[in-house]
């Protein structure tokens, strides 16, 4: 198993260029289901739970390949329509595959999901709007198998969703564009990720109004076809190493990103004194002195993203005052709290909130990767400590939704190396 070891007393500084969202790429690459034709997906990251869904989804018989940042996708050739605990179990997002499956072939077999211990994030919005959909949903064994009506077409249908839930909204939109009929849905998710996903169905023919809100309209059609289209920039790493800069009176440019992505982060890393200044394509956080405290809420988009909740965490550790952070997302996502007291922070927790008072610098300690997000607020926290070296166990985690992420690193100036436990 992976470790890193960081030696600190960083001054995280200089450029990096963005890869394409995680958190959107697997919803495409599942959409790529959809289509009778085949589609082209560019700006896709080399993470492992990208290549985690595209060997699910060739295990189905589709020919997926990669080169580079694209890939390819043909559908002609699939001959199963299942897909199993052993691919599933690693990674949350395989459950997307459920809605393109059950729309344009009449059934499915996927195993519920696994991922991050941040929480339980049921899957039962996603089967209840499958169901009002006309589909017989059944949960035997660990295994969903759903079967469309009579006739093997989804029937379109008025949802309202009883929680707002990004991989919900995702799987239902996905379904409902080869629908017979409309599709109503209230209280979307109206992430960027979503957004993106709605308008790689629209360029392969869906009819979606309402894209970005909480109420979108989906008309079905009969078929869809391949397209081109390049996924989103990766808000969250983006953020990730801006904070970096926050936390070391450092000076990162981010490139090949989007401000409009990030706007409640980047209000929140102005409260707390750094000077952003931003580009269409590009955004730069300086800060010359300890970061000023700040309270945080996590909230659903457009409020202040979950994913970026332990990164500002790390920083208000080392703010001048106490800052509150509250977690309204995931019940259980303070893990990482732990592991930043090991290398000096002071922070209280009580159920939802989190008191974090400030101190002067963080010290060199091992500690323990818990979760994707917290993998990287560790890593900075390691690389802001005082002289010495931390050893951060479990990076699996990281290398799930960070591309290429000690050489992005070095470049910006950390002293970091991978090992071998």
């Amino acid at each position: 198993m992976d470790q890193f070891l960081i030696k600190g007393s960083s001054r995280i500084a200089g450029e990096v260029t963005i890869s394409g969202a995680k958190n959107a790429a697997l919803p495409l690459l599942a959409a790529m289901i959809l289509a009778k034709t085949p589609t082209t997906l560019h700006n896709v990251p080399l993470l492992q739970d990208v290549r985690t869904l595209i060997k699910l989804i060739s295990g189905m018989g589709i020919v997926i390949q990669r080169e580079g940042a694209t890939v390819t996708c043909n559908t002609k050739t699939i001959d199963s329509y299942y897909a199993p605990y052993e691919l599933v179990r690693t990674m949350r997002a395989s459950i997307l595959v459920l809605g393109p499956l059950l729309a344009r072939f009449g059934e499915a077999e996927v195993s519920l999901p696994g991922g991050c211990a941040i929480g339980s994030r049921p899957v039962d919005q996603h089967l209840k709007a499958f169901e009002a959909m006309g589909a017989t949903i059944k949960v035997e064994n660990g295994y969903v198998k759903a079967q469309a009506p009579k006739g093997g077409r989804l029937i379109g249908c008025d949802f309202t969703f009883d929680m707002v839930t990004v991989g919900g909204t995702e799987n239902v939109i996905m379904a409902a564009a080869l629908a017979k009929g409309t599709t109503r849905l209230e209280n979307c998710a109206r992430e960027p990720e979503v957004v993106d996903l709605a308008n790689m169905l629209v360029a392969m023919g869906a009819k979606i109004s309402g894209i970005g809100t909480a109420n979108m309209t989906i008309e079905g059609v009969d078929e869809l076809y391949g397209c081109e289209y390049s996924v989103v920039a990766d808000r969250i790493e983006t953020g990730s190493y801006l904070a970096g800069a926050l936390m070391t009176c450092g000076d990162v440019l981010t490139k090949n990103t989007s401000p409009q992505l990030l706007h409640p982060v980047l209000k929140k890393f102005e409260a707390m004194g750094a000077t952003i200044s931003s580009g269409e394509d590009w955004i730069r956080a300086k800060i010359d002195k300890r970061p000023q405290p700040v309270d945080i809420r996590t909230q659903p988009h457009p409020g202040f993203p979950t994913d970026m909740q332990a990164q500002l965490m790390a920083i208000c550790c080392l703010a001048d005052g106490t800052s509150t952070i509250i977690e309204n997302i995931f019940e259980n996502r303070y893990m990482h709290v732990p592991e930043l007291k090991r290398l000096g922070a002071n922070i209280k927790v009580d159920g939802h909130t989190a008191i974090v008072k400030g101190v002067e610098k963080f010290t060199a300690a091992p500690v323990m990767a818990t979760d994707l997000r917290a993998s990287m607020s560790l890593v900075m926290a390691a690389a802001a400590a005082a002289e010495g070296e931390s050893l951060i166990d479990r990076i699996y985690h990281i290398d799930r939704g960070y591309e290429d992420v000690e050489n992005k690193l070095r470049g910006l100036g950390v002293n970091i190396e991978r090992i071998k436990a």
